[in-house]
């Protein structure tokens, strides 16, 4: 199989169980068939999916800072984000709702940067990243829900590899490297 040649390997779902429902995911057991008749089972968590939101200007790029308790961080560094959790809302209608809640800002204009899923070997989580520019002040500023410890930190982008130096968030790093390489790239917007 050469560069850019893909393995296709078709299968079916043929049965899943969930053993345990929490107030975000759900676990359990999935089984798949594939077409030489071979069966499988995999573990899953199934997740709603969520956002990222990339906002910034000319000169800075608004982060969080805020504690992961799941993974023992008291500030872990990341861009505004949040889950799909309200029936049939659409990706970017989530974005706008976290980036007014999260940091107190509306913008402009919206672009939608990439999706990708967090975690294909367990995980059906999905991510949609945005880019929000033509940044305001949201009145009544940053309304974070009621268990969130959030601070808005108003990064400069000519320290952006330091932010970068500092996440360990997967979808934080990934809108980071977007941004740092569309900067290198001559565009600042």
């Amino acid at each position: 199989m050469g560069e850019g040649e893909a393995l296709s390997v078709e299968f079916e779902l043929t049965g899943s169980e969930v053993a345990w429902r929490g107030r975000i995911i759900s676990a359990g057991v999935e089984r798949f068939r594939y077409a030489d008749g071979e069966r499988t089972e995999r573990d899953k968590v199934w997740h709603p999916g969520a956002v990222g939101v990339i906002a910034s200007d000319d000169h800075d790029v608004w982060l969080t800072r805020q504690p992961r308790e799941a993974a023992r961080l008291t500030a872990s560094l990341e861009i505004p984000a949040g889950k799909l959790d309200v029936e049939g809302e659409p990706p970017l209608d989530c974005a706008k709702r976290e980036l007014a809640e999260e940091v107190g800002l509306r913008a402009g204009a919206w672009e939608p940067v990439l999706d990708f899923h967090t975690s294909l070997g367990f995980c059906d989580e999905r991510i949609w990243l945005f880019r929000a520019a033509g940044l305001s002040e949201v009145p009544g500023g940053a309304r974070p829900d009621h268990d969130e410890r959030i601070e808005v930190v108003r990064w400069p982008l000519r320290r952006l590899d330091a932010a970068i130096a500092q996440s360990t968030d997967a979808k934080t790093l990934i809108a980071l490297l977007w941004l740092a390489r569309r900067r290198s790239a001559g565009d600042s917007r």
